[in-house]
């Protein structure tokens, strides 16, 4: 072989185990101002880790489900009439806040992933090709660089640096918070962590309907517990594809946001523009479903150096001193250019300090003594996929992600398509006032009903959109 290559495979079954290894524990991102991609603030350890402690989403998810339940029942006995409070001014600045933070919030997020993604992913015109794409999405530790990265080696329980003379581990084993040009440093850390707590805060879309004597459906609380459990998992595990989730759902959760926000004055939006909304977000569930499982079945080849010769390896145990201070000092001159590298600029590890070397035959004397050792460059073949922890995570959200789809492209067909079909011939009207209704329908069982955007009755004060 000579050249990378990407291919698919089964993955191994030790990846499938519940519950998963708690190792590697979750990386908190670099501290600010520790490298020029650092994020804009930092997030003190203790508490960047203790949100990630899985009682957390349990707990929540479940007091969650619960109040849910006994709030509609106490809606249903009172004849679904609307709270007193929804009927208020207040309420009505509260709901119009409430859409405004999470559409600059979500707008935040996006603009902070595109970044990030700008300074990790490699282009598959490089000259790395489609490894080098494929590696920069799957392996988020590290520096840029086909096989450059840091992966956790769950059968040795520690952290392996796949081209361990270039790429520096912490003291404690662990990859470093200042490398930078991989996923997790460059801002999937830092967005990913506040996406994950932004799925407690939405569950006020659901307080807002209740407030107004409207019913929660089952499929909407299933669909807020379900988002927490699968942004943990993926957050806590360091998992590669939840980059796609925290991305691409904040692009769609701008535009919904700020949807909800404008209906709330009652700004017409044009039903083109809500079919758009519905769609983009059928495309989101089937793109991620498929992206995220992809992972568990990727493999692809990384640059290693061999000996050309058997016998050149062979080196003797009683080499001299003399020699080992000669191999230590040429290792603490390399220590000490790397860390200069840290120290000025804050670009992590440089790929240059005893870097990637020419494709061929090498020639590099033996430090102990051992003559000239010779080595030539060939491909390794690696899983994308490195910890049961991430496995779970991936299927998490791919068994939470596959219903949704199903039954959102399922209403699709049924208030779209089969309406217009059984419509023609008939007015125009009709049939976009079915497309509204399926908009409205779809939002309603999906995104908190739409309820949460309100706007102002005949005598100025809130009530529901629908």
């Amino acid at each position: 072989m000579s050249f990378p290559t990407v291919s698919l495979s089964w993955p191994s079954s030790s990846l499938f185990r519940f519950p998963p290894s708690n190792d590697p524990l979750v990386l908190p991102p670099p501290q600010a101002g520790s490298t020029l991609s650092a994020p804009p603030f930092s997030i003190p350890s203790s508490i960047y880790i203790g949100a990630l402690d899985v009682k957390v989403p349990i707990t929540i998810a479940s007091v969650y489900a619960v109040t849910v339940v006994s709030v509609n029942a106490y809606n249903r006995s009172r004849g679904n009439k609307p709270w007193r409070i929804s009927k208020t001014r207040a309420f009505f600045c509260f709901v119009v806040l409430h859409n405004v933070f999470l559409a600059v919030y979500s707008a935040w997020t996006f603009v902070g992933m595109l970044g990030d993604l700008r300074a990790s992913v490699q282009r598959s015109s490089g000259p790395a090709g489609l490894a080098g794409t494929v590696d920069s999405l799957c392996k988020i530790h590290g520096v840029s660089g086909l096989g450059h990265a840091v992966a956790y080696n769950g059968s040795e329980s520690r952290w392996i640096s796949q081209s361990p003379s270039t790429i520096l581990l912490t003291d404690a084993g662990a990859p470093d918070s200042t490398d930078v040009g991989r996923l997790w440093n460059e801002g999937l850390a830092f967005y990913g962590w506040f996406f994950y707590l932004s799925k407690f805060y939405e569950v006020l879309d659901t307080a807002i309907i209740l407030a107004k004597g409207k019913r929660s459906s089952t499929l909407q609380t299933y669909h807020h517990a379900g988002a927490m459990m699968c942004m943990w998992a993926g957050i806590r595990y360091m998992s590669p594809p939840i980059w796609m989730f925290v991305f691409v759902n904040s692009a769609i959760h701008t535009l919904m946001y700020t949807y909800y926000t404008l209906t709330a004055f009652s700004v017409p939006i044009p039903n083109t523009l809500k079919r758009s909304l519905t769609t983009m977000q059928i495309i989101q569930f089937l793109v991620g479903v498929a992206y995220a499982a992809l992972h568990s079945f990727v493999s692809y080849s990384i640059p290693v150096r061999v000996p050309f010769f058997k016998e050149a390896i062979s080196v003797t145990a009683n080499a001299t001193s003399s020699a080992t201070a000669t191999a230590t000092a040429t290792n603490i001159m390399d220590i000490i250019k790397k860390l200069l590298f840290r120290a000025v600029g804050g670009e992590g590890v440089a790929e240059n300090v005893n870097a990637a070397h020419t494709p061929g035959i090498i020639e590099q004397t033996n430090p102990l003594g051992a003559g000239t050792i010779k080595y030539r460059t060939a491909y390794k073949t690696i899983p994308c996929i490195d910890t049961s922890g991430q496995t779970l995570a991936i299927w998490l959200n791919v068994f939470y992600l596959a219903p949704l789809t199903f039954l959102f492209a399922r209403f699709f067909v049924k208030s779209y398509l089969r309406r217009t079909d059984k419509m023609t011939g008939h007015n125009s009207g009709i049939v976009e006032k079915a497309g509204s209704d399926a908009v409205k329908g779809v939002e309603r069982s999906f995104n908190g009903g739409v309820g949460n955007g309100g706007k102002m009755n005949g005598n100025g004060k809130a009530g529901g959109q629908h």
